[in-house]
């Protein structure tokens, strides 16, 4: 299972108390759920995922919040109709975007994410996304645990189930959806496995490498390679859009949260107690260190000056490696 679902238990304890801080735990159960809660301090708030729109950062965590950045260094809450944990951000420009989580939730923005409408929530359900990615304005797919794939042909405005492979393959989590070009779209999967589609989602085939634990993240950078990485370690490398995979030592055995390239070709892994990995070559060999913090890195972005990193105690400035 990814890394924020197991996290859940540990930022609810971290959330709570600010949420009793703010009085909204008095709040009538009737619209309880309708609202993220406001927070004192956002920039500590449990967060695990994050993108850009445009030059913006949007990181969204535990209780339906979205943290909102324009510098780097100071975050304020969007307005966000609901407080199901969300797992996922995905923007198609700097203006619209979509977030995923529990309860089948799908929230969507127009203005960068300063304002999110409700677009399906299935509550009460067990139905956990993980990923959401959109090809454009109108055509996007969201995936989850054991096999939930839902696709939009209307922007988001409404979604079908459907059943990206059959088998164990299909069947089991499907952790993150990474676009790798030309058509190309991957998904994350369990088991050291990954699906592929080279017609943008519309049909699908299981990749098995020889991975034993989950692939948690992926990135494909800017020479066409992809990487795929996750439980233990495991680092894998793609020369030919995901169709054969390679493993590279990674130097680590903690499981890996995400990936981003730097604006100077650079690649940086991050992972939970601490794990950085950095590459020069673009994901062909990496040098590890462990954060003297030990802190469980749960995303990263790039931000003006250095990398943002994100943590389930919320985030870390302009970190550098």
């Amino acid at each position: 299972m990814k890394f924020n679902a197991l996290l859940l238990s540990l930022a609810a304890v971290v959330a709570v108390p600010l949420v009793a801080a703010t009085g909204v735990g008095q709040a009538p159960a009737a619209s309880y759920f309708s609202s993220a809660p406001h927070l004192i301090n956002p920039e500590k708030a449990p967060i695990y995922a994050a993108t850009t729109a445009g030059r913006r950062i949007v990181a969204v965590g535990d209780y339906g919040l979205i943290n909102l950045s324009d510098d780097g260094k100071t975050f304020r809450q969007a307005k966000v109709p609901t407080r199901a944990p969300l797992t996922s951000v995905f923007f198609v420009d700097e203006h619209r975007g979509w977030a995923v989580g529990h309860d089948g939730t799908v929230l969507g923005s127009s203005d960068g994410g300063e304002n999110w409408l409700v677009l399906r929530e299935m509550r009460g359900q067990d139905q956990v996304l993980m990923s959401v990615w959109f090809e454009n304005a109108e055509h996007g797919l969201a995936v989850g645990q054991f096999g939930l794939a839902l696709e939009t042909h209307d922007g988001g405005k409404t979604w079908a189930e459907r059943s990206l492979v059959a088998g164990e393959a299909g069947e089991g989590h499907l952790l993150q959806l990474v676009p790798a070009g030309n058509g190309v779209l991957l998904v994350a999967g369990e088991a050291g496995s990954i699906l592929r589609s080279v017609d943008a989602g519309a049909h699908w085939v299981a990749i098995q490498t020889d991975n034993k634990g989950s692939f948690w993240t992926g990135a494909a950078l800017a020479d066409g390679s992809v990487l795929m990485a996750g439980m233990r370690g495991h680092v894998y490398r793609s020369v030919d859009h995901g169709e054969h995979w390679a493993e590279v030592p990674s130097g680590t055995q903690q499981s890996l949260t995400g990936i981003s390239q730097r604006p100077d070709g650079s690649v940086r892994i991050v992972g939970l107690s601490g794990a950085s990995l950095l590459s020069k070559d673009g994901g062909q060999h990496f040098s590890a260190s462990l954060r003297p913090d030990r802190a469980g890195l749960t995303a990263i972005a790039q931000a003006a000056g250095g990398d943002l990193l994100f943590t389930a105690l919320g985030a870390l400035f302009r970190e550098s490696f």
